[in-house]
């Protein structure tokens, strides 16, 4: 917000509705808007190919169209088309270049992942050109330190972002695969973790077992790329295991409470902790928090919810709900249940007054869908804890 109203203060930066006065002077034009996912699980281009429309229908000099928002391959030639659509039917022949230039932002880091971006990528076919030139002095101040920025073809940098996306979400799932194997061999999924992750070449990021990936990007980039791969006659077997597998994954918490209450949920009241898909953002979109909370309710029981940020956003899906009831402190939603979920790893949920949280539950039951507590120690303090790949989760007595 600051660098908003401070830019806005200084000049550099003006907001305005009127479509005629914003590309009056520009030199260049991002299009970042979203791509929901159909129902079949494309990526839906109508907003894009709206504002490509819109460009094509108002523009008065020659301008770079930059694509930002994530996009199935082959969308800046219609970008292109739709542009050169509406340009003839204005009877006029202005030049244009359309450029992909994905971002790689992190919820919750954005603003940092702007100003220390990790790699800047040009999609153009024509990389000696006008548009390569200008993106790079425009993105100059962000690649002091050594030189990011990769030059490719649209269609690489198309596909970049979409693999990018989809390689994480295979760590993930193939993490929390692993941690279900844990479960039934009697392993601990986090010295497993340690294990692989000292290995420079696997890394420490993206290998965390839990509940399930949500968001706006990884489920939507998922099936998106799936639904690629079948337009082109190609099934990515892998791509479809991964989506599988974290559908599945979402479902744990609630098998962790039906085994802890051998499935006698109804009537009873749940306490849960973090509701956003992950940390820094209130973004429920695909949340794992959301799959249980339907599951509780469908099996009778009332939940008690609180999230740092993510009220406001649960008041509007939730609200209505009369078995949920969205609380102010995350001890409030203690009292009167009978065990308490943890769905996000809020930094405030990592150290909390475990006494307290004994004493407020009716039975002292812990279900951590992020892995935060130790098991040993959690025993001994009294709890029923379980964990994804660890603690009561491991139904062998490796434990």
């Amino acid at each position: 917000e600051h660098l908003v109203l401070k830019n806005v203060q200084d000049q550099h930066l003006r907001f305005t509705t009127d479509i005629t006065l914003a590309l009056a002077d520009c030199d260049i034009i991002f299009i970042a808007v979203g791509t929901p996912p159909g129902e079949d699980g494309s990526a839906d281009l109508s907003l894009v190919l709206k504002v490509a429309s819109t460009i094509g229908q108002h523009i008065n000099s020659p301008k770079i169209i930059v694509n930002k928002s994530t996009v199935p391959v082959g969308t800046a030639e219609k970008v292109k088309q739709q542009i050169k659509t509406a340009l003839k039917a204005r009877n006029s022949s202005i030049d244009f270049e359309v450029v992909s230039n994905p971002e790689f932002l992190k919820e919750g880091c954005a603003v940092s992942d702007c100003m220390r971006p990790e790699r800047i990528i040009i999609g153009t076919d024509n990389p000696n050109g006008l548009a390569c030139e200008l993106l790079k002095e425009l993105y100059a101040p962000f690649n002091r330190n050594h030189d990011k920025l990769i030059v490719m073809d649209v269609r690489s940098a198309e596909l970049t972002k979409y693999a990018a996306n989809c390689m994480l979400a295979t760590k993930i799932s193939f993490m929390n695969e692993m941690a279900n194997l844990a479960e039934l061999v009697g392993a601990d999924i986090e010295m497993v973790r340690k294990g692989i992750g000292s290995d420079p070449r696997i890394g420490y990021q993206f290998i965390y077992p839990g509940c399930g990936y949500g968001g706006s990007c990884f489920p939507k980039d998922v099936k998106a790329l799936i639904h690629t791969g079948d337009e082109n006659a190609y099934s990515l077997q892998l791509l479809q295991a991964v989506d599988a597998v974290n559908e599945r994954q979402k479902n744990k918490l609630f098998n962790y409470l039906q085994r802890a209450f051998n499935g006698a949920l109804a009537g009873k009241t749940i306490a849960l902790w973090g509701l956003a898909f992950k940390p820094n953002t209130d973004d429920m979109r695909e949340a794992s928090s959301l799959v249980l909370i339907q599951h509780l309710i469908n099996a009778g029981a009332k939940v008690q919810a609180f999230d740092p940020k993510a009220m406001k956003e649960a008041a509007k899906i939730l609200g209505a709900n009369t078995n949920v009831c969205l609380m102010d402190t995350k001890e409030a939603v203690l009292q009167g249940a009978c065990a308490l979920v943890i769905c996000t790893e809020w930094q405030q949920f990592r150290a909390p007054d475990f006494d307290h949280i004994k004493q407020q539950l009716s039975t002292p039951v812990i279900v951590d869908g992020r892995n935060l507590y130790d098991p040993v120690r959690m025993q001994k303090r009294g709890f029923i804890y379980y964990a994804v790949g660890r603690g009561e989760s491991v139904t062998h007595t490796g434990q």
